[in-house]
């Protein structure tokens, strides 16, 4: 056998053994989530989902490099996190997702209630940060587009509206719906003023803040993180589980009632860009 016909052989074994690999990550973290009741009453909807891992694929670069600059009111190490909630908050809820990754999509739905209802009490303050591991693993970039488009959304001070309507409209993991702009603008309707808020259409449109985007992207590459979503609170991992317990929404407010308890509640008004 040449040296050739082995050099191609063995490159096929690694590959193989990276699908394994991601195959057995993707049905561990489906797992946790059916155990965890992140699943309860959608079981037949969850069937094929779970966390996509980091690194299978490398996220393809924006179309062409330019300046970093950071959405309005962006905060943090190299202001990659963009908060929502009462920056006095006692306690921080670090999300690191991807706008296609159907798992961010499946925690959002069942944990949105209750992650507001802390933030609307005072009681957390929610840091996101943005990664695009689906445009790498799928191919495609819509990811980067409603990344950035989100990020266009905070701009304006719509960021958190804009958010939810992303993943209430969030498409199939194989279909790169949100790379195209006119889709992204198409969901800015739901959001009353966003569409026509002064510089926003053409924020999305020209890929503004996608040099941030990679610059975030690269940040989950090289965090340590195994996938998203990655749920912390106040740095300390939650998702899938916190200690020997597994997250759940009553898990979760548990768990911040008790780092909260003596401390007040956030009062101070959340700082939004103006619309004008």
């Amino acid at each position: 056998m040449s040296e050739k016909i082995r050099e191609a052989n063995r490159s096929a074994r690694e590959r193989l053994q990276q699908e394994r690999e991601a195959h057995q990550s993707r049905e561990k973290r489906k797992r946790v989530l059916i155990v965890s009741g992140v699943v309860a009453g959608v079981l037949a909807a969850a069937a094929g989902i779970g966390m996509i891992a980091a690194g299978i694929g490398k996220d393809k670069a924006a179309d062409a490099a330019g300046p970093v600059l950071a959405p309005s009111g962006a905060q943090g190490k190299d202001e990659l996190a963009i908060p929502v909630g009462a920056p006095d908050a006692p306690s921080t809820l670090t999300v690191w997702e991807d706008f296609r990754c159907p798992s961010c999509g499946l925690f959002e739905s069942n944990y949105r209630s209750a992650i507001q209802g802390l933030e609307k009490a005072g009681q957390i303050k929610v840091e996101y940060h943005l990664a695009t591991i689906i445009d790498g693993n799928m191919s495609g970039s819509g990811s980067r587009h409603a990344a950035n488009a989100a990020a266009c959304a905070q701009d304006v001070g719509k960021f958190a509206a804009y958010h939810d309507a992303l993943y209430d409209n969030q498409p199939q993991e194989t279909d790169d719906a949100f790379a195209k702009d006119s889709r992204l603008l198409e969901l800015a309707d739901k959001v009353p003023g966003l569409k026509s808020a002064p510089g926003f259409s053409q924020c999305v449109q020209s890929g503004l803040h996608n040099e941030w985007v990679a610059k975030s992207a690269d940040k989950f590459k090289t965090g340590g993180f195994s996938g998203t979503p990655t749920i912390l609170l106040n740095g300390e991992s939650v998702l899938p589980q916190k200690g020997t317990e597994n997250i759940t929404p009553a898990n979760l407010k548990k768990w911040v009632m008790e780092a909260n308890k003596g401390k007040k509640p956030g009062t101070a008004p959340p700082e939004t860009a103006p619309v004008s």
